[in-house]
């Protein structure tokens, strides 16, 4: 089995060190817990990806305590392939690819999916995508001859001639420009494979991040649309809106479009800041509406320091305490000195009410007083 999936994976292309005597073999011993056999399923993987639309991904590990993360991606990659050996797909996830003969199946598997995505892609034919005007690599080399100028090529001509007429095209029309028209690139250091790919790894993190953006945005501009429709006012006019937003609306879209061919095209002036008030800036985006003025608002506060502390708070009121419990001298004392507050508050106060107060305090002295 070795042998064979020696011979096939230098039928695909790869030039790993795993190609060496025995370094298949020991790698596959270990498994998941092997940096390099992580390496070499992340590459058939990568490759797989470019003939297939996998959700799925798996990445290489730097360390054998990385082996469970690699074998919980490569479960969810095997269930979106539909695997169909169990011991590959069943039992304890973190044990699975720890076995020699585990390993030697998930190789052979997946360089099985591979060959036959690359037999479908040169045995299908190119109708559809001729009669759908081509593919995306199809679509923008007709627009480089058609900037450029350049006249249909024959049918029988190859790749590097057709390269070849692009870049002598280019260097006519250079040629007639002043040297700095075009400028220099940004990216000026040459990338190898890997490189490719972690970069293809950044623009697709930076295309989710910007896409979750654009459509919040787009759901607040959608909110606001319709909130202008509440009012009375609007609603006679329901009908001019319906024609004039949708249009605008679905030009905007949610996805970006930048790549990393952007990335290459560039040239150093994106390199230079410029500040958005600057008089060149302002020359493209100043507009009649920058010149409205705003009529007074309403204060909305929140200063803090404008803010008064609030007034200490009111003494709680306390039950009045009863006076001690003694003879009847001592309680008729203690009513006596207690008609005289009662009499003496109603002597400072105002009013009917408190008056009343003062009545009942007297009429419960002369009662105790009488008991």
């Amino acid at each position: 089995m070795e042998n064979d999936i020696l011979d096939s994976l230098e039928d695909l292309g790869y030039k790993g060190p795993l190609l060496e005597d025995g370094a298949l073999d020991q790698a596959a011993s270990t498994g998941a817990a092997s940096p390099e056999f992580t390496k070499l399923c992340a590459w058939i993987v990568s490759e797989l990806k470019l003939y297939c639309k996998l959700e799925e991904n798996v990445h290489a590990t730097n360390c054998p305590t990385e082996a469970e993360g690699f074998q919980l991606e490569m479960s969810g990659l095997l269930a979106e392939l539909v695997c169909p050996y169990s011991v590959l797909t069943t039992g304890d996830v973190t044990k699975r690819l720890l076995d020699r003969g585990n390993c030697l199946l998930l190789l052979t598997f997946l360089i099985s999916e591979l060959e036959a995505s690359r037999m479908i892609l040169v045995n299908r034919p190119q109708k559809q995508v001729q009669e759908g005007g081509g593919s995306d690599v199809f679509v923008e080399l007709k627009g480089i001859c058609m900037a450029l100028g350049m006249s249909k090529p024959p049918a029988n001509i190859t790749m590097f001639q057709f390269f070849s007429g692009i870049e002598k095209k280019l260097k006519e029309a250079l040629s007639k420009v002043p040297p700095t028209h075009v400028g220099g690139p940004l990216m000026k250091k040459p990338l190898g494979p890997v490189h490719w790919e972690k970069i293809e790894a950044i623009n697709q993190a930076l295309v989710n991040e910007y896409e979750v953006r654009r459509k919040m945005l787009l759901k607040r501009l959608d909110v606001t649309i319709q909130s202008f429709g509440w009012s009375s006012r609007a609603k006679t006019h329901a009908d001019k809106l319906a024609k004039v937003y949708p249009p605008l609306r679905s030009a905007l879209a949610s996805k970006g479009t930048v790549s990393v061919a952007h990335l290459f095209a560039a040239r150093e002036d994106l390199s230079k800041i410029l500040r958005t008030s600057s008089g060149r800036i302002r020359e493209k985006t100043a507009c009649a509406i920058n010149k409205v003025l705003m009529g007074r608002v309403p204060d909305r506060g929140g200063r803090p320091n404008e803010i008064e502390p609030p007034p200490p708070e009111m003494p709680t009121w306390q039950k009045r305490q009863d006076g001690p419990q003694g003879g009847g001298g001592q309680q008729y004392g203690g009513v006596a000195e207690e008609e005289e507050v009662v009499e003496g508050e109603a002597m400072t106060r105002e009013g009917e009410e408190v008056m009343s107060v003062g009545a009942v305090g007297v009429e419960e002295v002369e009662v105790v007083a009488g008991g």
